[in-house]
């Protein structure tokens, strides 16, 4: 069963996790965050095609495969799928198993769930900024 979600919480893991990068990235309602390595346009829009595409799970598919990360900044996991781009947070409170395949099977879970809701939450997008002096 999957918990409540907290968006600030998500907002603030993932930009610990990417905190180094200038790439735009944008949330996803149950974690999943899409980063923009070629942003082309309005991020939502672009990340929400993304995850319409690569979110959704399909048995017997590489949409279901799936690896986990083991975060050093934050506890809890990133699980990967068929789009290097496309990642998933895992809380460590959210499996009730912390073996690597329930956790993978957990976030691949949530990332269906949000290639198919597709409700963004967040967009982080420092292109336009400049690093203070």
């Amino acid at each position: 069963m999957m918990t409540a979600v907290n968006t600030e919480m998500l907002k603030d893991v993932w930009q610990r996790f990417l905190a180094d990068s200038r790439k735009p990235w944008v949330l996803f309602e149950h974690g999943t965050c899409v980063v923009l390595t070629a942003p082309d346009g309005e991020p939502a829009e672009q990340a929400t095609e993304m995850l319409k595409e690569f979110g959704p799970v399909h048995a017997g598919s590489s949409a279901g495969d799936f690896g986990v990360i083991d975060l050093k900044d934050a506890e809890g996991w990133v699980v990967t799928g068929q789009h290097n781009d496309v990642l998933t947070y895992v809380g460590p409170d959210e499996p009730q198993d912390q073996s690597k395949i329930a956790v993978g099977l957990f976030g691949r879970a949530k990332r269906h769930r949000d290639g198919t809701e597709l409700h963004v939450v967040h967009v982080e997008d420092k292109r336009g900024s400049a690093d203070p002096a």
